[in-house]
């Protein structure tokens, strides 16, 4: 029996009307990718945010619609025992996951065409660490290069392990079960919780919010990503935060890195945003938020109701993007393939051994190791 479960038709509201890649080897500089790939969105970043947003409204809106638009996976039903233990010491790790699968109204936004496959586009580990007050992100970066672990995916079929295969193959092949065993298979960590989203409802949101102010200390043009932005000030509408999130090759050296650390700055201007968006007097743009960010979003089994999904978002309302850590996994430049990056490995386990003991990333795992080169290209306004 498949562990994802289909929803329940909502009740109606006010106001209601890339897939395993075989390791390629070859030298030269890294190369601008094709244009049908031209996909990245910054799921992490509305979903950590909007399920703030939706943790200080207060139980009438959430429990009018949200239990109808909820899909959630059963993920420790799939995975079995066989995973790392939980901490006991009140931090949590959540999976936050992007999809770019071409269904639907995705395929107008990313571009490229509907192979019937989904993609991880974007990754970010969440340590919510103890009390609550503070997080530790760790983005993985989706070319990375990875040993995946014999797998179940949410429909029961088992994968065998792969070698060397692209961090972002395990979700095209085995959906949300097979990437939460993958990320735990190489952090050690557990993942307590999973939450995903899709193009079409990241740039929703933003629009329900009226908007992110950002601030580019550079221009950023990329025809790929339908990205013109002029050095300056700016509040993103939805389809222009979705073209920053998305853009590699408009700034820094062309690759995922630089792009991450764009999604990064994003993430950060729009924590620092939702709160002082004025929901709480705004009832039809509270609803609009609550409707949107329920919809487009899929947990596991343990957030698919308003009772859960509420008494988690309440926990993280302490955090704000002061007391937000930044990170990228530590990588190199594969060698033998420019578009490709390996594991730092030393410096990757004093990511994880910080995150495992709760403790802050020490600024040694991430020194010399490769960036991107777009740091401080977008800030919060």
């Amino acid at each position: 029996m498949s562990a994802e479960s289909t929803p329940e038709h909502p009740i109606p509201g006010p106001g209601d009307p890339d897939g395993p890649e075989p390791r390629r080897r070859g030298k030269g500089r890294r190369r601008r990718p094709r244009a049908g790939r031209r996909k990245a969105l910054l799921v992490a970043a509305w979903s950590a945010a909007g399920i703030v947003v939706l943790g200080g409204t207060g139980a009438g809106v959430l429990y009018f619609k949200l239990n109808g638009n909820l899909t959630s996976v059963d993920i420790d039903q799939v995975l079995g025992a066989d995973r790392p233990e939980k901490a006991d010491d009140g931090s949590e790790n959540i999976l936050v996951l992007g999809s770019d699968t071409r269904s639907g109204g995705n395929g107008e936004l990313g571009g490229g065409t509907d192979d019937g496959t989904a993609r991880s586009d974007t990754a970010m580990i969440v340590h919510v660490h103890k009390g609550h007050k503070k997080a530790s992100v760790v983005s993985v970066p989706r070319d990375t290069l990875i040993d995946r672990p014999a797998c179940t995916g949410a429909d029961g079929t088992e994968h065998p392990a792969a070698h060397e295969v692209m961090f972002n193959s395990a979700y095209a092949t085995g959906g949300a079960p097979c990437a939460v065993k993958t990320v735990e298979s190489v952090s050690g960590l557990r993942m307590d919780h999973y939450l995903e989203v899709d193009f079409s409802g990241f740039q929703k949101l933003i629009d329900d919010l009226g908007g992110v102010d950002v601030t580019t200390t550079e221009a950023i043009r990329d025809p790929d990503s339908h990205l013109d932005l002029a050095a300056g000030t700016h509040t993103l509408d939805g389809e222009q935060a979705l073209g920053l999130v998305r853009t590699r090759h408009g700034v820094g050296d062309g690759s995922d890195l630089g792009r991450i650390q764009l999604q990064q700055a994003f993430v950060k201007a729009l924590v620092a945003q939702v709160k002082d968006v004025g929901l709480l007097g705004n009832p039809k743009k509270l609803y609009d938020v609550a409707d949107t960010a329920t919809k487009t979003v899929t947990t596991d089994s343990d957030l698919g109701s308003v009772n859960s999904l509420m008494s988690f978002a309440s926990g993280l309302k302490g955090i704000d993007a002061s007391n937000m850590n930044m990170v990228t996994m530590p990588v190199r430049y594969d060698p033998a393939d420019a578009n490709r990056v390996l594991v730092a490995e030393d410096q990757a386990r004093q990511v994880w051994d910080a995150l495992k003991n709760d403790r802050p990333i020490p600024r040694s795992a991430t020194e010399g190791t490769a960036t991107g080169g777009a740091k401080d290209v977008v800030t919060a306004s």
